[in-house]
């Protein structure tokens, strides 16, 4: 959470800045146009239109649906891409599917990435650098990865001569980008590992993807078991004694649990995911924005 907060407290400067008409940044050279490249900043859905040049113009009605539900429960994993038009306007670079969902849920903004006139070079050393710090998670290795590709126009090869990495790890990096949310947000909390979700991705199915991280919860399975598991899933080979399937034929909270999670939701208004295995748990309280984390502070505080 402690991550999430800061990205948001800096979005929040970010977007006093870009609201200043007297210092508008327009390009990469502009006064604080550093600050802005390679950052994550809060904007107003309705300032944002879509690109008229978006070349996917039909979007599956179900799919965008399922990833409303996701935003609302979870929120946005991976903010969207503008570029800046004129003064508090943007037009999509990359996003529309999480921008449609998140207009659909009725969400006022959305964390994006601003790109600005000229700035390729500056958001490429951006990029590659935060991509060198050592206290990310796989997963915002990932997306560090996926922009380099994306908004740079680098191919894996040449992105692995940037950032002095095998273009296997970089593979395997892209590749837990295929995981369910849910499994995204555990790995990035700290629930599993990059192992476990190098065993996972290997699952095309979500709701089996989502039933083995269950189990990788509740019996705490190491990550050659996971493994050993997610081959049983694939192949659909029978559960023999002593299997790490086995262990447990069904994932369910105690009562106690199954109840305070409910009571929880109700009373904070979000999506409380409690984790517990008789006595001992976690209690996870996600958040999409600083206002939305001081709301539930202030229902927990009652300050």
């Amino acid at each position: 959470m402690a991550k999430a907060t800061k990205k948001q407290a800096l979005g929040r400067g970010l977007s006093a800045l870009l609201n200043d008409p007297d210092n508008d940044i327009k390009s990469a050279s502009d006064r604080n146009a550093d600050q802005v490249v390679g950052s994550i900043v809060e904007l107003d859905l309705e300032r944002i239109e879509v690109n008229p040049y978006q070349p996917r113009t039909n979007f599956s009605e179900e799919a965008l649906e399922e990833l409303a539900t996701s935003i609302k429960e979870l929120g946005l994993i991976q903010p969207i891409t503008v570029r800046k038009m004129d003064f508090n306007r943007y037009q999509l670079v990359s996003g529309e599917r999480r921008f449609r969902a998140s207009q659909r849920i009725g969400l006022k903004t959305i964390p994006a990435y601003i790109r600005l006139a000229n700035d390729q070079e500056t958001l490429e050393m951006a990029l590659v650098e935060n991509i060198q710090r050592q206290d990310l998670d796989p997963v915002e290795i990932a997306l560090s990865y996926q922009r380099l590709i994306d908004e740079i126009g680098l191919t894996q090869e040449r992105l692995s001569d940037r950032v002095g990495k095998k273009r296997s790890t970089i593979t395997n990096y892209l590749r837990l980008l295929k995981l369910d949310p849910i499994l995204q947000t555990g790995m990035r909390d700290g629930f599993i590992s990059m192992g476990h979700g190098r065993a996972l991705v290997n699952v095309e199915n979500r709701d089996k993807q989502l039933s083995i991280y269950e189990k990788i919860l509740a019996d705490g399975l190491s990550v050659r078991q996971t493994e050993s598991l997610v081959r049983e899933s694939r192949e659909g080979a029978p559960q023999t004694q002593g299997s790490p399937s086995a262990t447990k034929t069904a994932v369910r909270l105690p009562g106690y649990a199954t109840q305070g999670q409910e009571e929880l939701k109700a009373f904070l208004q979000a999506a409380v995911k409690v984790q517990a295995k008789g006595s001992k748990g976690k209690i996870t309280v996600p958040f999409s924005s600083e206002d939305e984390f001081r709301r539930i502070l202030k229902r927990i505080t009652g300050v």
